[in-house]
């Protein structure tokens, strides 16, 4: 008797399974008229809050799009705001800072070598015009 008895004391939420029973149940029969009557009038009530809470949140969206609009903000404002409020954002974080650091060397390495081969291959054509240009102050090498 006290296991039973316990098992309608529970104080644990109701799981799926419970809930479609619940659902499910018809307590209209257990209700007396008076209470009836009461649950109405609260369900009555409550549908009018939630209209009126409904229709001051629209009064409201339109002021903050009015005031928007007086301060000039407009969707694409905001946008830019955001973008540049997360890019930001982005910027300061740890990650960003190491892969902008690491990148930024690279950067540098990739520069130096890329101007050490500019300089070699200047090199290279420099021997060349040098060679071409005596091949042909040199009229021995022109006969061979």
């Amino acid at each position: 008797m006290e296991a039973q008895a316990q098992g309608l004391l529970e104080t644990e939420p109701l799981q799926g399974r419970d809930e479609d029973t619940v659902a499910s149940a018809d307590f209209s029969s257990m209700l007396s008229e008076e209470e009836r009557e009461e649950l109405k009038a609260e369900l009555v009530q409550l549908e009018d809050e939630i209209t009126t809470l409904r229709q001051v949140l629209s009064a409201k969206e339109r002021h903050l799009v009015e005031i928007k609009q007086k301060l000039g903000m407009n969707l694409m404002n905001e946008l830019k705001q955001n973008f540049s409020r997360s890019w930001y954002d982005v910027q300061t974080t740890t990650a960003y800072k190491k892969t902008h650091e690491t990148l930024s060397h690279a950067g540098q390495k990739a520069t130096a070598a890329f101007s050490n081969v500019g300089t070699a291959i200047s090199k290279k054509f420099g021997d060349m015009s040098y060679s071409i240009r005596h091949s042909i102050s040199m009229p021995a090498m022109r006969r061979k």
